[in-house]
This record gives C-alpha cells, sequence and structure tokens, in this order.
C-alpha cells in the first residue's frame, strides 16, 4: 500500500507554485535508486549526529540497497517505491543543510548584483564573469536543470530550490 504524502498548499498557492517550478528530468530507474540512496543517506545524516554511528547505519543501508542488486524489473519497481515511502516516513523535522544553501543561516546573505546593476551603461570589462548565478550560488545553466534565471522558487519549508 501506498504512502500518501500530504498536501500542504492550497490549490491556488499549488498552481502559482507550478509556474515557478523548474521541470524535473525524467530518470532511468538507476538514476532513480542512485537517488534514493543518496536522499536516504543524507537523512541518516540528520539523525544519527555521531560520526561513528552514522557510519553504522551507512553500512547497514549499502548492504540493505546491494542485498537486491540486479533484481527483477517487478520487484526493484516495488522496492523502489517502498523505499521512496520509507525515505518520507523516515524525514527529519529539520534537515540538517549547509549554511549557505536554501534554508541555512547564511543563504543569500551576500547575494552577487546583477551585471546590468554593476556595469547599467553595459560596458563590460573582458574579465567579467559572463553568467548567472542560482540562489544556491550554482551557475545556471540550461543544460543540467538548474538553471534559476527568472522566477524561481525557493521553498523553505523543505529547504531546497525548485
Amino acid at each position: 500500500m501506498r504512502l500518501v504524502r500530504p498536501q500542504n498548499m492550497n490549490n491556488i498557492f499549488q498552481a502559482a507554485a507550478d509556474t515557478a517550478r523548474q521541470v524535473s528530468p525524467s530518470l532511468s530507474h538507476n538514476q532513480q535508486v542512485a537517488h534514493l540512496y543518496r536522499h536516504s543517506l543524507k537523512t541518516l545524516l540528520s539523525w544519527a549526529v555521531d560520526r561513528d554511528i552514522f557510519n553504522d547505519e551507512a553500512t547497514k543501508l549499502r548492504e540493505r540497497f546491494d542485498a537486491h542488486r540486479g533484481a527483477p524489473p517487478p520487484l526493484a519497481l516495488r522496492l523502489l517505491h517502498e523505499g521512496q515511502d520509507e525515505l518520507y516516513s523516515n524525514s527529519h523535522p529539520d534537515i540538517y543543510r549547509l549554511p549557505v544553501m536554501p534554508g541555512g543561516s547564511k543563504f543569500m546573505r551576500n547575494p552577487p548584483l546583477p551585471m546590468s546593476v554593476c556595469f547599467p551603461d553595459g560596458d563590460l570589462p573582458k574579465d567579467a564573469p559572463m553568467y548567472e548565478i542560482n540562489p544556491d550560488w550554482s551557475v545556471a545553466t540550461p543544460d543540467n536543470g538548474r538553471n534559476a534565471t527568472g522566477t524561481v522558487l525557493v521553498d523553505f519549508y523543505k529547504k531546497n530550490m525548485e
């Protein structure tokens, strides 16, 4: 039985958020499993503060993933859904974030100014950067799906940029 996640936003706010939310690229099954494993480790890091405990639990988690390596597709899909539901049910109420990331204490404390503000006449020096920066300080490129030019939704409850 799939765990139904509650919807926290009303329909009007959900529609406004959908206009700002970027389209996620479709992932292969292997990429979804890697995504689940990576987020499981991040969730584990929020719960296990001591590094020794984290290492022991991370080893157990890796053994759980390795036990089902090469499973047939129907079983693999069922395990993926069960893993996503388990990750959701074990999510931490206050996720650990790096200070400069969305939700961190130093997030956007000194954001870089746009080039149009620095050089209003359009006469940019040759060594001026010719790229945009996302709110999480990554380089904004449409190729990798992390393009926050224009309107972007920074969700402070989930502490991420969508």
